[in-house]
């Protein structure tokens, strides 16, 4: 049994605590939010403590493990305070917004010895993990390409995107570390994009649609495609393809229903509406394999230099993007 704080308690941060306060090896001890409010009403519908500050919440010698959720600016602060105190850490992607802040926390932390877990909760899909095992397996052959599409139902406001670090960093990153998981390191970046969803974030210095290629250190290559909007809900699919075969993860319904008619054939319910509904099996996963890691000692799937590896090809997409050119990383 691991008891846990958790820290942050927004739409993603309160889904961890249920996901949490039900897990049958974890016990949820309290929450905080800068947002006394949004604390009190998260402790009260999980019958736990809200803390009045993160002081509190790291010197309670009940708590084994923090759970990150809060804004990208507070992540490195918090992973350090939170190891520096004893405790294992699960935090929510990314690390931080600056590559060179990212790296020196783990140079900080990392004679600490603690388990720190990043929240990259599409390794645990089901559907993305049975394609991954299969790759790995050999049943399509040797990986030749790799095709991730990422599509967001409706932009973010934009008082979220001017402080999200663009779309690489906020959206990109969750493709980049599935490249990595499905197709291992990678050696170059290649990355396209524009403004055709909402000119205000072209305003804000964003871009709202992407395209980025990769080349995997195997000869692989790898597809990104991103966009802010998609009238038919939270599109996310994956396809593998090799020298024997193909693989496909499609997109998740809410029912299996097809509809025949002369207005259209197979017609199905739009996609999943958003992350939360999309990935729920893969938050539980991901709470359960942080749980399972911290009780054996072992490493997780999705360790601090996986966070700082997909930060990485995130600086090098942005770089591309500028410079119209493929940026190596050697």
């Amino acid at each position: 049994m691991i008891r846990f704080a958790v820290l942050g308690c927004g739409r993603i941060g309160r889904m961890h605590a249920r996901n949490l306060a039900r897990h049958p090896r974890a016990e949820l001890i309290s929450v905080f939010d800068i947002a006394a409010k949004a604390a009190a009403d998260t402790a009260a519908e999980l019958g736990v403590t809200a803390a009045a500050t993160v002081e509190d919440v790291l010197a309670d010698s009940r708590v084994q493990a923090v759970l990150i959720a809060t804004s990208t600016d507070t992540h490195v602060p918090l992973i350090i305070a939170a190891a520096k105190a004893g405790k294992a850490v699960l935090c929510e992607k990314p690390i931080d917004l600056d590559l060179k802040r990212a790296e020196a926390c783990g140079a900080q932390i990392a004679p600490l010895k603690t388990t720190v877990m990043i929240g990259f909760n599409r390794r645990f899909d089901p559907s993305f993990r049975a394609v991954r095992e299969k790759v790995l397996a050999g049943e399509i052959g040797t990986l030749e390409q790799l095709i991730i599409t990422s599509r967001d139902p409706s932009p973010p406001p934009i008082a979220y995107v001017k402080v999200s670090g663009g779309i690489f960093r906020d959206m990109t990153i969750h493709d980049f570390d599935l490249a990595r998981y499905m197709a291992g390191d990678i050696e170059s970046v290649y990355a396209t994009g524009g403004c055709l969803v909402d000119p205000e974030i072209g305003a804000a210095g964003d871009i709202d649609v992407a395209m980025v290629v990769l080349r995997a250190k195997s000869g692989a290559l790898i597809h990104i495609n991103n966009s802010r909007r998609c009238a038919y809900g939270y599109d996310q699919r994956v396809e593998a393809f090799g020298a024997t075969g193909m693989l496909q993860a499609q997109n998740r319904f809410a029912t299996s229903v097809q509809h025949w008619s002369k207005a259209g054939t197979g017609t199905r319910d739009t996609a999943q509406p958003f992350f939360i509904e999309r990935y729920a099996e893969a938050y539980a996963a991901e709470i359960d394999h942080f749980v399972e890691s911290v009780l054996t000692g072992h490493t997780p799937m999705s360790d601090f230099s996986d966070g700082v590896a997909a930060l990485k090809l995130a600086e090098a997409a942005g770089e591309s993007l500028r410079s119209g050119k493929a940026v190596s990383l050697g």
